[in-house]
């Protein structure tokens, strides 16, 4: 089942295995490696049983004989423990990559409303930090636990070879481990859970704040800000604090349990070795068995702390790559070709959620060539509308055709290929101003690129610039002002060969003196094409062929400007608001 830790490892699982001839030679390394560390205590018994009361009784050869291939043994243990390392470092690699590639395919797969609902930060936080959350456990931890189980059945085989009898003590220590183990483990997966959230919630705040410095300074909220900030960082630390904490008793408390065990041993050691039942080279072999048996379980309970933070952060990947995609086209779903660009609209009916319809019944005939206005007060429906248009969402009831092709019978990739679309809200990328405006013509010329942005009134600007057309803008755009920013999207979509073109309050940030030398620009530049605008300044719609003028969700009026006017309705009501 989805979210639950047995689901997360099994798809952590099926990540690794598709580097399964790797792992396999993770393997040999680990239990020759291992094997190898295991054969010291051995020899370190026989060393001190050649080692006898007495003047003169020291056989110093066998003495120095297996010191010597103890240390040949431990240094081709280190060796190969080295290489396993730099193996395990190479597998959590290309992992991680296929992991995050996977992650972030996905989101381009997406519905537009899933990013509407969620916030950029914690979808930042998801595919960063807890992806390098999962890479650090892949890297040591993972090594470690195929160590631990490697040398913890090697050990126990030994201590059995030497004395069976104190092996007893293990009935008693180990099961309690095991029992505790599993109580603080089954408490602390729940907050290692919680702190990857909290964290994720305290990148969200911080990138909303960020992105709003200028908003924040305007309204003087800088010390409201700090009070927020205090709380959600409060929260992150909280649940770090708490995870860390309940997660650090694991490993003194199996530490407890090992020194236990420990202490046992040597009083039941020393009580068969005064009925010469032991050597004291065995008695101190099984002794370097028995930290070797219970060492690594004191480390396992030590890295399940961290395997659960891991766990927790995988379970966030995995929500985010389960997230369901953008539906599939038909199967007989076709492509747009030979556009003219009449769009109609039927009884459209539509809301973000079921039981709250915003569009009701809305119908529309927009014929090739012709320039179309939205208007209306803020909530209307004027974004939705062209949310619909272009598939962002699905209506819940009627149909929308282009050219009398119901756009839900042909592929979204050509209906959106049909249209030029520039929003309100500018995206520009760091790259150079001609990259920028060639983003979606493939092979665009510099004299194309020259022709657009002369058409939207930007080339002056742009020539003036040290390097030109070749300028670099830095993070979206930051370097240049608002009003520029959205100059080159306007011209990013002049360049396109779309036979449609939406402009969703596009001109906002422009003034008005550009916005009308942009309006003719543009007519002359869609020719032939169909060109829909949503506007507040009704001044800059007023050449427009047909005028929507929408309110709750219906077109309440249309007609010219002119039109309209005389009308006396809705929209002389918003023109007369405006200008009087």
């Amino acid at each position: 089942m989805k979210g639950n830790k047995k689901y997360t490892i099994f798809r952590l699982g099926r990540y690794m295995l598709q580097y399964k001839w790797l792992l396999l030679l993770a393997l040999f390394l680990t239990i020759g490696s291992n094997l190898f560390s295991l054969i010291g205590p051995m020899l370190s018994g026989y060393a001190i049983d050649a080692i006898e009361p007495g003047f003169q009784k020291v056989e110093f050869e066998k003495v120095f004989y297996y010191i010597i291939l103890m240390i040949g043994f431990y240094i081709v243990s280190s060796f190969l423990s080295y290489l396993l390392s730099i193996l395990m470092i190479y597998i959590s690699r290309k992992v991680v990559y296929r992991m995050r590639k996977d992650v972030f395919d996905n989101l381009l797969m997406l519905p537009v409303g899933y990013f509407d609902t969620h916030q950029t930060g914690d979808i930042i936080s998801c595919i960063s930090y807890d992806i390098d959350t999962v890479n650090t456990s892949l890297s040591s931890d993972l090594v470690q636990i195929f160590a631990t189980i490697i040398t913890v059945i090697g050990a126990f085989s030994m201590m059995i070879v030497i004395s069976p009898r104190l092996v007893l003590v293990f009935l008693f220590t180990v099961p309690l481990s095991m029992f505790l183990t599993k109580k603080i483990t089954k408490r602390t997966r729940p907050l290692f859970k919680n702190r990857s959230k909290k964290l994720g919630e305290l990148n969200g705040f911080i990138e909303e704040m960020i992105s709003g410095q200028k908003t924040l300074k305007a309204y003087d909220q800088e010390e409201n800000t700090i009070h927020k900030f205090d709380d959600k960082n409060k929260e992150a630390v909280d649940a770090y604090y708490k995870a860390e904490y309940y997660g650090s008793v694991t490993g003194p408390t199996v530490n407890f349990i090992n020194n236990l065990s420990l202490s046992l041993i040597s009083v039941f050691g020393a009580l068969l070795y005064l009925v010469g039942q032991m050597s004291v080279g065995n008695i101190s072999s099984f002794v370097l068995y028995s930290r070797k048996f219970s060492g690594p379980i004191n480390e396992a309970a030590n890295i399940i702390s961290e395997f659960q933070s891991a766990l927790a952060a995988a379970e966030r990947v995995f929500q985010l790559m389960d997230e369901k995609p953008e539906p599939f086209d038909k199967a007989e779903a076709k492509e747009l070709e030979e556009i003219a660009g009449n769009v109609e609209i039927k009884d459209v009916s539509f809301g973000y959620q079921k039981d709250n319809i915003i569009i009701h019944n809305l119908n529309l005939n927009a014929q090739q060539g012709k320039l179309v206005a939205v208007v209306g007060p803020t909530g209307a429906g004027k974004t939705t509308f062209i949310n619909l248009l272009m598939r962002f969402y699905d209506v819940n009831d009627g149909n929308i055709y282009v050219d009398k092709n119901n756009i839900y019978d042909v592929t979204r990739k050509s209906l959106r290929k049909s249209y030029a679309m520039v929003l309100q809200d500018t995206w520009l990328f760091e790259g150079t101003i001609f990259e920028n405006i060639a983003y979606g013509k493939e092979n665009a010329t510099m004299e194309e690129v020259v022709a657009a942005a002369k058409a939207a009134k930007i080339h002056s600007f742009i020539k003036r610039l040290p390097n030109g057309y070749h300028t670099i803008l830095s993070d979206d755009g930051t370097n240049i002002s608002k009003g520029q920013k959205q100059l080159l999207t306007i011209a990013r979509a002049m360049l396109l060969d779309s036979h449609m073109l939406i402009l969703d309050e596009a001109t906002s940030n422009v003034d008005t003196r550009t916005e009308v030398q942009i309006q003719h620009a543009m007519r002359k530049l869609m020719e032939h094409k169909t060109c829909f605008v949503i506007a507040h300044r009704l001044s800059t719609i007023q050449n427009a062929d047909v005028i929507l003028v929408v309110n709750h969700g219906e077109i309440v009026e249309q007609g010219t400007h002119k039109e309209l006017l005389k009308k006396q309705g809705f929209y002389y009501q918003l023109y007369k608001a405006q200008f009087e």
